[in-house]
C-alpha cells in the first residue's frame, strides 16, 4: 500500500468527518463506534472536545496532538464516495 495522508477534513455532525486524502480518495469516517468503545478515544465522547480536531499534516488530532488516529486506518475504513459527487 503506498503511504496516504489526509489533506482535508470537514466535520459534519455526530461522529462523522468527511475527509480527502492525498491520492484523491475522497469519503465519510464514522467515529461513534469508536468512541463509545475504546476507551482511547472516550475523551473525544463529548462533541466540543470530537469536533474540534486538528490535521497535523499526516491525520487528524486532538486534545493538542495527545490523541490521533492512523491515516491508513481512516483510508482503510471510510464509506468511500465519488469525488464529483463529495465536495471537500
Amino acid at each position: 500500500m503506498e503511504v496516504v495522508w489526509v489533506t482535508q477534513a470537514q466535520y459534519l455532525g455526530r461522529y462523522r468527518v468527511r475527509l480527502a486524502f492525498n491520492d484523491g480518495t475522497r469519503g465519510v469516517f464514522d467515529f461513534a463506534d469508536l468512541v463509545k468503545k475504546d476507551n482511547l478515544f472516550a475523551k473525544l465522547e463529548d462533541q466540543s472536545v470530537f469536533k474540534s480536531f486538528a490535521l497535523d499534516g499526516w491525520t487528524l488530532t486532538w486534545l493538542g496532538g495527545r490523541v490521533d488516529i492512523a491515516p491508513d486506518y481512516l483510508y482503510e475504513h471510510i464509506e468511500r464516495v465519488d469525488a464529483a459527487l463529495l465536495i471537500c
